[in-house]
């Protein structure tokens, strides 16, 4: 069976639409969502309503943290601070119960879904090489996969005992000069995956954030995937 990972959805609903189509059109059926639904985008109700609805399970990110009061704000940036505090303002009280009881963590077969790390999964620590990827291998079990987000970075680490953890890049806000939407397709028979990139409205996504009032950052950054 094949299933559909999405991560870092960070209210943009034009780029979650082209990915939940773009699954549809690859007869994926089964979704899991790395949390961080909501921040940086203007569509923080929208895209929780979608993922809610579309995804059989999800984590809590570090953004939706935030957002329910978990994590304090000094840990964030100006820019991620301004559009936390603008979703809080505006995020229904049904998505905001949803969001408060999200788990770090999921597990489904031979996978495991958490935002950040495998180890101590709420300090919202990242893997950005081999070195830091080695410190989580030994808390998973021979043969186990560990799909994350978090850093907005597709990268992919071995380690010993066909121990894996892959990061499935970011729907809403890539970040490796690739401005497409990214999501894993993962065969859980066979135990192979790949990275899909998806097109998507970019201008229409920006347009709704400069609508809002929200930094012009948050919105330039989209075109160029950084």
């Amino acid at each position: 069976m094949k299933i559909g990972i999405l991560s870092d959805i960070h209210g943009n609903l034009p780029a979650l639409e082209a990915v939940l189509e773009d699954c549809e059109r690859q007869g994926i059926t089964t979704r899991f969502c790395l949390g961080d639904v909501v921040g940086y985008g203007a569509s923080p109700n929208e895209c929780c309503e979608m993922v809610r609805a579309d995804c059989q399970a999800t984590v809590m990110g570090n953004h939706d943290s935030a957002l329910v009061g978990l994590t304090p704000m000094q840990f964030f940036n100006a820019y991620a601070r301004s559009a936390i505090e603008w979703s809080a303002q505006i995020i229904e009280e049904g998505h905001l119960t949803w969001l408060r009881e999200l788990p770090l963590t999921h597990a489904h077969g031979a996978a495991m879904f958490v935002h950040a790390t495998p180890k101590n999964p709420g300090a919202w620590n990242y893997i950005h090489n081999p070195d830091e990827a080695a410190q989580h291998f030994d808390i998973m079990s021979p043969g186990r996969t560990a799909f994350i987000g978090h850093s907005h970075i597709p990268a992919y680490f071995m380690g010993h005992e066909n121990r894996r953890i892959i990061n499935v890049g970011a729907v809403g806000q890539p970040r490796d000069r690739n401005p497409q939407a990214s999501y894993v397709v993962y065969d859980m028979d066979s135990g192979s995956f790949q990275w899909c990139r998806v097109n998507y409205d970019i201008q229409r996504a920006a347009q709704k954030i400069r609508e809002v009032g929200l930094p012009e950052f948050l919105a330039s950054r989209l075109f160029i995937g950084m």
